[in-house]
Formats: structure tokens, sequence, C-alpha cells
């Protein structure tokens, strides 16, 4: 376990993604990070799943999202952030309103960062000030596997081990991770593709 492990608040748009999701989950059921999120973020989690799977035609799309939300909140008890109204008028500044509740909900649990997909919607200029910052999931994944290569090879390797439908060798997880942008990613755990 790390002494000084750093809280971060994830997104809806990265958490939505399954395999974004697995990783990171991954990390902080690992204790690399403390993972925070808001009802609101996974209600936005929870609808995107949903759209997601109706667009690519299940009919039980519905039932799905709604039981990975579940899975979500069982596995992370501690990850809800609540009674943040209070921060939100120092999330002024930012180009979507909408996205204030992510800000202050970080704000209300003391994040280093902001995992999230929308980079333009939460700039440095308007994060500095509120000793916050905004990185990819792909960024950050990359730099949390640094901290420890062996203890996040162990905890991917799991995670790989846990596909069923479809299983995935270790080329073909890196693969996939590619193909969904993770490049910072898959460039860190290629060296240790034999022991995933």
């Amino acid at each position: 376990m790390f002494a000084n492990r750093f809280t971060a608040l994830v997104d809806a748009c990265t958490l939505a993604d399954t395999l974004r999701r697995n990783l990171l989950l991954t990390l902080a059921e690992a204790e690399f990070f403390r993972l925070r999120w808001s009802e609101k973020i996974l209600d936005e989690t929870q609808v995107a799943i949903q759209k997601m799977l109706e667009g690519k035609g299940l009919i039980d799309a519905r039932e799905r999202g709604e039981r990975a939300r579940r899975n979500m909140e069982a596995a992370f008890e501690d990850a809800l952030v609540s009674d943040y109204d209070a921060y939100l008028p120092s999330c002024a500044g930012l180009p979507d309103p909408n996205d204030a509740h992510v800000v202050a909900a970080a704000l209300k649990t003391q994040a280093a960062l902001i995992v999230t997909e929308n980079l333009k919607d939460f700039p440095a200029t308007a994060l500095r000030s509120l000793n916050l910052e905004a990185r990819s999931a792909d960024s950050f994944l990359a730099d949390t596997f640094a901290l420890d290569p062996g203890k996040a090879v162990n905890a991917i390797q799991r995670m790989r081990a846990r596909f069923k439908k479809p299983e995935l060798t270790a080329d073909q997880l890196l693969l996939e991770m590619e193909a969904r942008g993770l490049i910072e990613t898959v460039d860190v755990l290629k060296p240790y593709i034999n022991s995933i």
C-alpha cells in the first residue's frame, strides 16, 4: 500500500467506457489511489453505459447500466462524495457550467486531480487556483502504473484473468487499450507483456 496515496475524482465520461473503468477500478482496488465520484457522476455514467449498449442493439441495456452502477457502488462504498453544493460558487469560469458539480465534488473530497476525457471543459487556468488538475485516463493510468510497475502488472493480470466474454490474451488486451486511445498506458505496459 502507498502511504501517500492521493485522491482522484473520476468523471462519468471516463467511467462509461468499460475498459477504462476496469483499469481505473482495478488500480483503485490495488490501492494506488483513493477513488471518488458523486451521485450525479454515477447517474451520468449509468445513462452513458445504457446509451452505448443500446447503440449496440442490446435489449437489456438499461439493466446492464444499472448493474454496472450497483457493482461500482458495492465495490467502492467509500467513494461517494456528497454535500458539495457549498463548493459550487468556487467553480465559476468553467467552459461548461454543467461540469461545476465535478469540480465541486473534487474540492469537497480534497482530490488532487480529476480524471476525465473532456480536458477542454476543465482548463488548467480555471483549476490551478483551486489546486486541482485534470488529466486524461491515459495519462493518469500511465503515471499510476509507473509508481510500482510490478504491483500494477499483477493487478492488470488479475483483471485480464477475470475477462471471460471474450477472454483476452495480453497482446489482445494491449491492442484493445491502444484502440481505445490508451497509447501512453500501452507504452508503459509493453515491456511487461509476458507478465500480463
